[in-house]
């Protein structure tokens, strides 16, 4: 006869009763203080880089515009040209807060979003594509418990970098500062909380940061339309992206408060459908199924292979850098309406572009701006690679008449090769664009190669030697960038602009051509990467 015990329900193994309370977040303190000690290293990056961009911004304003008329003056200049509206947004006042919050508010809150749309997918989506999330649920872990300590681990990272800024211009004014923050913090947030949503429905982590990053990009496209086409004012597509609901708070202009009860509601509800969702799949599953492969394969090489998996991504950043590229290139030649008669701003931009002509200083800046932007390209593209490996996808391939090097080289392939289109395309939108020296373009372009390939060399050697390490080439492209976005603003010191490999490059178009600096860190970049081959050659798979 059977027992009473017999009749019980057996528990799934892993988690807490499936009921509500308690039980669902079982294990949250323990998986939370897993992900920050994980990211001990990256969160750090990442806050002080979105904190301090935006710490640094008044400073430099300062520089250009040190009395209230050049910021009236500054101000209806740029609220009267469409393109400038469509990268910054408008402008709701002439103070020094009120601009800094004008030139980089937005494109904090962007670097907002991609941290923690990174953050939440790699302890949610990412732990259970590689098995990690089986394992840990092997203790007592609540069904919701990894979602809530990835959105914890997220609100941590935004609560930060709200509060430095507001710390750190609170002597401009505390209520547009803590405004600021909010703002900044509060974006992060809310693509926290859509990573969240689209991490239980994508059943890859590179589809879930696919999705959401097109979804960030959408948001950006939209504010940008909805800013060109209205004068002084936002219209309703600036209203449709959150970006745009960041921008009317209006930090420094008159805050309007109420936009935060619009970004908070917007987050409640998107953590509860992330909620719902995780009650409701099974773990490695989502409700995104993945589309069948063809009944007979097709693919005879690694490389193929490599370009089956890379060509999605690469089409994309190649469409985005060609139509950026014919934007900035319409920009070129109102470079001189844009700065005006301010003699501080034009020695600004000709720091940034070189010595030469307004115009062509312009062109130099934005060749600097797509070469380190394709350097986060050649750093994600070399990185699939360690996913490969860390997602145990690579096991199958090697265990066939395929060796570690030419495996790793398919992927190499599409990571450099694709640097090199990236850069042709943003070259070809800008001579559209510009209309004029087509070919000193693309040049000046294609210049900005030997740096970006020196830093997806850095990322070969850390994933191929060190693959512990691997992530912390997001750091190293991090702190390249910092140096190269606000290191001329600054005037920081020779040596430290030194320590990024784009500090070496002539600034073209405009200055004289210089083939050293270009051969010297293209064989760098070789060096690195014969290094970070030779250390995957050697090592155990496993890491």
């Amino acid at each position: 006869m059977s027992s009473v015990a017999d009749a019980r329900p057996v528990r799934r193994s892993g988690y807490a009763p499936r009921g509500p309370g308690a039980g669902q977040l079982a294990g949250t303190g323990g998986l939370l203080r897993l992900a920050l000690r994980r990211d001990r290293v990256l969160l750090p990056v990442w806050i002080a880089v979105v904190a301090g961009i935006v710490l640094a911004m008044p400073g430099s304003l300062e520089g250009f515009y040190g009395t209230a008329a050049e910021r009236a003056d500054a101000m209806a200049s740029m609220n009267s040209n469409s393109s400038m509206r469509a990268l910054y947004g408008p402008v709701f006042g002439d103070s020094i807060g009120a601009l800094a919050a004008w030139r980089i508010g937005c494109y904090a809150g962007v670097l907002a979003a991609v941290m923690s749309l990174v953050i939440v997918v790699r302890h949610t989506r990412e732990e259970e594509e590689t098995g990690r999330q089986e394992m840990l649920s092997a203790a007592v872990v609540g069904r919701r418990a990894p979602l809530t300590a990835a959105l914890l681990a997220a609100f941590v990272a935004n609560a930060s970098v709200a509060l430095l800024i507001a710390a750190g211009l609170a002597g401009r004014g505390a209520g547009g500062a803590l405004a600021l923050g909010l703002g900044v913090g509060g974006v992060g947030m809310l693509f926290a909380g859509l990573a969240a949503v689209v991490a239980q429905c994508a059943e890859s982590a590179r589809l879930a940061k696919g999705i959401t990053a097109g979804a960030l990009g959408a948001a950006f496209a939209l504010r940008a339309a909805g800013d060109a086409g209205t004068a002084g004012g936002s219209s309703a597509l600036t209203w449709a992206s959150p970006l745009g609901w960041q921008e009317n708070l209006r930090a420094y202009a008159g805050e309007r408060w109420w936009v935060l009860l619009v970004l908070g509601a917007a987050i409640v509800v998107q953590g509860c459908v992330a909620y719902g969702l995780a009650g409701r799949r099974d773990v490695g599953m989502g409700f995104l199924p993945p589309r069948p492969g063809p009944a007979r394969g097709a693919l005879a090489t690694a490389g193929g292979l490599a370009w089956r998996l890379q060509r999605g991504a690469l089409g994309a950043w190649t469409a985005a850098f060609l139509v950026a590229g014919v934007v900035f290139g319409g920009m070129a030649s109102g470079a001189a309406d844009i700065v005006g008669d301010n003699e501080n701003a034009r020695d600004i931009v000709e720091r940034l572009g070189g010595r030469s002509g307004l115009t062509d200083a312009f062109l130099a800046t934005m060749t600097g701006l797509f070469g380190m932007i394709a350097a986060l390209y050649a750093v994600t593209s070399v990185l699939r690679l360690h996913a490969e490996e860390t997602s145990q996808r690579a096991e199958p391939v090697l265990a066939g008449a395929v060796g570690r090097l030419r495996w790793a080289a398919g992927h190499l392939a599409v990571a450099f090769g694709g640097s090199v289109l990236l850069m042709a395309a943003a070259g070809l939108g800008l001579a559209v664009g510009h209309g004029e020296d087509a070919g000193a373009v693309l040049g000046a372009c294609l210049a900005q190669l030997p740096a970006v390939w020196v830093l997806g060399g850095v990322t070969v050697l850390l994933a191929g030697a060190f693959p512990k390490a691997a992530p912390a080439a997001w750091g190293v492209v991090g702190v390249c960038l910092a140096i190269g976005w606000i290191g001329p603003v600054l005037e920081l010191p020779g040596a430290v602009m030194d320590l990024s490999p784009f500090g070496h490059l002539p600034k073209l178009p405009g200055s004289a051509m210089s083939w050293p600096p270009l051969v010297l860190l293209t064989v760098i970049a070789a060096a690195l990467v014969t290094a970070g081959l030779a250390g995957l050659r050697r090592r155990d798979m496993t890491g």
